[in-house]
């Protein structure tokens, strides 16, 4: 089937500036962009007034704590983490985590988000909700070892692997999942680091988001976070997508310049509890990939990734007290083709390019916040909000158009959430 999206204001995330033109989809890739296309379509999305740019990309994402949003606001970051987040996610089961991914992924869909990369346990429901739901997502069954459990955990991750990646008309990908420095010892880490590199599955983990970790890992192995991963070897040849990367000195950044991947930054997690700003401009000038992320919805409270990127730029300009720093465009490009790359779909996705996947969203930019039109990229990254995203468009499949979903019953989502979240939650 043909799509076509008319006069719309192209943005491709490539050199371009942006311009008013015509994109031909074709099956679910992009087969053509221009000025004009006067080639027949099946489907013809009337986009005048609009922006078309690439699907925003999650870098960072625990899906079914959706369910948790607002639940445990204003705390201290081990308090949130001991007294409510853990004892809650004990009470989910297999059919609350479908939801709650789900509920996520409305939201997502609904923001301008095409693809996320999903880090929890349960995965196999996970992944049936993103066959639904028809989004691109890179699947992780975050591993811990701080107790024997007879290998389960790493038998479900490599089931994952196994089964699901390239699923879903291969919107769906997959990666090992080691959690983070405090709860993989040397020896397992080393283990999934090496089973990564013979079968080239990329990793997924968590490194240096709080204070408490990098004091943490210096008693235990005298060493920052960084270090230790380094001194594993998770550097040398695994592709690595490393979340937050908040407390890192001059030498944990040097020990990141070869890597394969890069860093999801999560700014508003970061800040909402209280972690602190990740040094993204100090590590995107060694030459480090730089994505964005939300983390999870329990701690961010929003999944919109327009306020990443509005926090982000933002967030540079202060710490270095200049305002030149992480320019809109920079910024951008982060929350598209930087994500891309993080969970190595880059060469699918990320821009909009002849022969890509047509994973494209148009933003209605006929609002007063949105007027006039002086910078495109100032707007996008400074003024835009996720619910002026008019239509939504993964694989070449219309996901969402004039703010209607099309994959996912809203009404069912919302009755299914407001059940299971209250039971989930109560007296804790």
């Amino acid at each position: 089937m043909k799509t076509l999206i008319k006069g719309s204001t192209i943005l491709t995330m490539g050199n371009e500036e942006p311009y008013i033109g015509d994109i031909l989809i074709d099956g679910d890739r992009i087969a053509d962009i221009q000025s004009i296309i006067s080639t027949g379509a099946d489907v013809i999305i009337h986009g005048g007034g609009m922006a078309a740019m690439p699907g925003l990309i999650n870098a960072h994402q625990h899906t079914p704590m959706s369910l948790l949003r607002g639940f445990s606001d204003d705390l201290k970051l081990m308090d949130w983490l001991n007294q409510k987040m853990l004892p809650a996610e004990a009470r989910m089961t297999p059919e609350d985590i479908y939801w709650g991914a789900k509920l996520a992924m409305a939201e997502m869909i609904k923001s301008g988000t095409t693809a996320f990369a999903d880090m929890y346990i349960h995965m196999n429901e996970i992944a049936a909700a993103v066959e639904e739901a028809g989004m691109r997502a890179s699947l992780t069954r975050g591993l811990t070892f701080l107790e024997n459990d007879g290998g389960r955990r790493m038998s479900e991750a490599l089931d994952l692997v196994r089964h699901w990646s390239g699923a879903a008309e291969g919107r769906i990908t997959t990666m090992l999942g080691p959690h983070s420095p405090y709860t993989v010892p040397p020896q397992p880490f080393r283990e999934l680091i090496e089973l990564a590199e013979q079968e080239d599955i990329p990793l997924h983990t968590h490194l240096a988001e709080t204070k408490e970790e990098v004091i943490q890992i210096r008693e235990k192995y005298n060493q920052t976070p960084t270090e230790y991963l380094y001194h594993l070897g998770l550097f040398e040849q695994a592709h690595v997508l490393l979340a937050h990367s908040v407390h890192l000195n001059r030498r944990d950044i040097g020990y990141l310049k070869s890597m394969r991947g890069g860093v999801s930054h999560n700014p508003v997690s970061n800040l909402k509890l209280g972690c602190g700003i990740a040094p993204i401009k100090d590590m995107a000038d060694q030459g480090i990939t730089i994505g964005l992320g939300t983390d999870g919805a329990g701690s961010a409270t929003t999944l919109d990734m327009f306020e990443e990127i509005r926090a982000a730029t933002w967030l540079q300009k202060l710490d270095y007290g200049d305002p030149t720093k992480l320019p809109a465009m920079d910024a951008l490009r982060m929350a598209t083709a930087g994500s891309a790359q993080l969970l190595r779909i880059a060469h699918e996705v990320g821009t909009l390019e002849i022969g890509k996947k047509a994973d494209i969203i148009l933003i209605d930019m006929r609002k007063p916040h949105l007027q006039p039109i002086h910078n495109l990229h100032s707007l996008l990254a400074y003024c835009a909000n996720g619910a002026d995203v008019d239509t939504t468009i993964v694989n070449g499949k219309v996901l969402m158009q004039g703010r209607q979903l099309l994959t996912i019953d809203e009404d069912e989502l919302l009755e299914q959430v407001s059940l299971r979240s209250k039971r989930i939650v109560e007296g804790i």
